[in-house]
């Protein structure tokens, strides 16, 4: 049996409820869902779970997603994305504000610019 202390009460109501949003398609809960996943908050840590969630989220533009997506890709914890993925995924991050997207976005560019 899982100790779920270092939880706030109502922890596995909240993921339930988010599961369920989720699975509506609401980019938010998806994102809740991948962070959970990829943290091990409240359920078992799987990373495949957090990236599937992520994937989800980004499709429809949540940018914190778009972002860890990316560098899930990076660190090769997902699928490999198409040619070019990585970079948009990290201008829609950077678009929405997300100051460390931008700066590994243009870390990845000038890595490629290099001769």
């Amino acid at each position: 049996m899982v100790s779920h202390l270092c939880f706030p009460p109502g922890a596995d109501f909240h993921f339930h409820v988010a599961h369920v949003y989720a699975r509506l398609g609401y980019p938010n809960a998806q994102h809740i869902l991948g962070q959970r996943y990829l943290q091990g908050a409240g359920v078992e840590k799987n990373e495949v779970m957090a990236m599937h969630w992520f994937r989800r989220a980004a499709g429809q533009g949540h940018p914190h997603s778009s972002f860890n997506l990316a560098v899930g890709a990076l660190r090769n914890m997902t699928v490999a994305l198409e040619e070019g993925e990585v970079e948009k995924l990290l201008s829609v991050a950077a678009a929405h504000g997300l100051q460390e997207a931008q700066q590994l976005l243009e870390h990845i560019l000038k890595s490629r610019n290099l001769p």
